[in-house]
């Protein structure tokens, strides 16, 4: 029997250390509540004081700041080039099958993908398990609130793009022990959870939202990079637009929550992503519009403006080679449709590389929310929720208040109003809102979410090469394949999870 124990400890210690190694720690500590014991004498890894609380909260931000790849880069893939706003920009095969609908569980991008967003938690978590029990009393209770909260709206925003993306996730909620042979039938699961189903992840999601939104920090006016109230109501009136917790009435409440803390439109649409060159640096930093907002200024620049195009800050920034994120010929043909030049050209701007892979070298756009390596990365803004409000209404049937919230948005691109046909029925204004938030959002990750939110994921998507002839050959999109799949690499690693139906 001790033969039998001793075996099966090793195996899950093996399965432990090779998870475990596989989810690269944050820089600022090697704490992991995923495998570090809650209470233990000596644990070395415990957190005991503040100076310990404040470096995990500095961490959780510098992981934010640090999200580049993962989750503005290759979220772009999946919400534009996976979407009809963007194509591949490469020709590697990870991004090829994205674009063409053709991904699989071997997908590296996807992968790497998984694998950073439970990191994201893991990073979350160091803070929320871990901050009711410092012991020490310089940590005052308002602290131990508002950056618990902080860590909340992180985590639970994660658990959001997940649950979009792969469907049922696992939920780390709690501290891994230290395994025994007396508990390791109770350990074994949180060392290797099962995914929960999309019912309970977005019920956890709003309940931490609900809970984070009371101790949140106030909007800062000249720090936007603030996991703030407001971010928490903006994030809980998009999560009750979903279909598993669908609630438009909630959805309009939260949105005036947002309003109500103070935002308004900036002036000029393309000020919120200019480069000054008289400043040397962006035009705007932490806007009136912006309600989070990755900051990236002089002394912790971004990276991966050179995925995109051009750096605008270095004068002898050139195409040297391929970028992603490509915008499409759909999109481009939407722009034009609506003669919104304000739009296109804060959010396409057109080169002469010296190659050429969906385009004449001659006259080749490029995305162009990203100018520089000072470039924000705005991921809330109130056009954003006007917007979402706007669909609340439509799909309640006030279309004339939808179509006000629409007009407004379309004023600052120097449009005119909305037609009296998008009042004519409700599919028509529902129409008119998913079409303006393209054009409003295009590049900022919404677009293939507000087709899935919109049933209309398959209709657009399956028709899209007949309409794009720069699209490559797509596989039909199902109901089954509007999810990514789990990657296969996980699966292996953790014998509980399994795969999504449809690969």
């Amino acid at each position: 029997m001790k033969n039998k124990i001793y075996l099966t400890l090793l195996f899950v210690g093996l399965l432990i250390t090779q998870y475990s190694c596989d989810l690269q720690k944050d820089p600022i500590s090697d704490f992991s509540e995923l495998t570090n014991p809650r209470d233990s004498a000596n644990n070395e890894n415990e957190i005991t004081t503040k100076e310990q609380v404040v470096a995990l909260r500095n961490g959780l931000y510098s992981t934010i700041r640090n999200s580049q790849e993962n989750w503005y880069l290759d979220y772009l893939v999946y919400t534009e080039t996976h979407a009809d706003n963007a194509y591949r920009g490469t020709s590697g095969s990870e991004l090829s099958s994205l674009e063409a609908q053709s991904q699989d569980g071997i997908n590296k991008n996807i992968a790497r993908d998984w694998n950073a967003f439970l990191n994201y938690i893991v990073t979350a978590n160091r803070i929320i398990l871990n901050i009711d029990d410092v012991p020490d009393q310089t940590l005052t209770t308002a602290e131990r609130k508002q950056w618990k909260a902080e860590a909340l709206i992180f985590r639970a925003w994660i658990w959001f793009d997940m649950v979009r993306l792969w469907g049922g996730i696992p939920l780390v909620t709690q501290k891994t022990p230290n395994v025994t042979a007396e508990n390791i039938e109770e350990v074994y699961p949180l060392l290797f959870p099962a995914r929960n189903s999309v019912e309970e992840v977005y019920t956890k999601i709003i309940s931490d939202l609900q809970a984070a939104v009371i101790d949140a920090p106030d909007v800062s006016a000249d720090n936007k990079f603030l996991l703030s109230k407001a971010v928490a109501n903006a994030l809980l009136a998009r999560v009750y637009a979903e279909k598993p917790v669908r609630d438009y009435a909630k959805v309009i409440e939260y949105c005036n929550d947002v309003q109500s803390a103070g935002f308004e439109l900036v002036e000029n649409y393309g000020d919120l992503f200019a480069f000054d060159q008289n400043t040397k640096d962006v035009k705007l930093r932490n806007s009136k519009e912006s309600i989070f907002e990755i900051t990236y200024p002089a002394g912790s620049t971004n990276w991966v403006w050179m995925m995109f195009g051009l750096n605008e800050a270095d004068p002898n920034s050139v195409y040297d080679w391929a970028k992603w994120i490509t915008p499409s010929r759909d999109l481009i043909a939407a722009f034009e449709k609506e003669n919104d030049t304000e739009r296109m050209n804060a959010s396409i701007v057109w080169g002469n590389p010296s190659w050429s892979i969906h385009y004449p070298s001659n006259n080749y756009p490029f995305m162009y929310k990203t100018r520089s390596n000072l470039s924000s990365v705005i991921k809330i803004r109130l056009a954003d929720i006007l917007l979402l409000k706007a669909e609340a209404y439509a799909n309640l049937e006030k279309l004339g208040d939808a179509k006000a919230l629409v007009d407004e948005v379309r004023a600052r691109a120097k449009l005119g109003n909305l037609p009296a046909s998008a009042t004519a029925s409700k599919e028509n204004m529902k129409a008119a809102v998913l079409n303006e938030r393209r054009l409003e959002l295009a590049f900022e990750g919404q677009r293939w979410f507000d087709l899935v939110r919109n049933d209309q994921a398959i209709p657009v998507l399956n028709t899209l090469n007949s309409r794009d002839p720069g699209r490559m050959p797509m596989l039909p999109l199902t109901e089954q394949t509007i999810l990514l799949p789990i990657p296969q690499e996980a699966i292996d690693k953790n014998p509980s999870l399994t795969q999504n139906e449809g690969y």
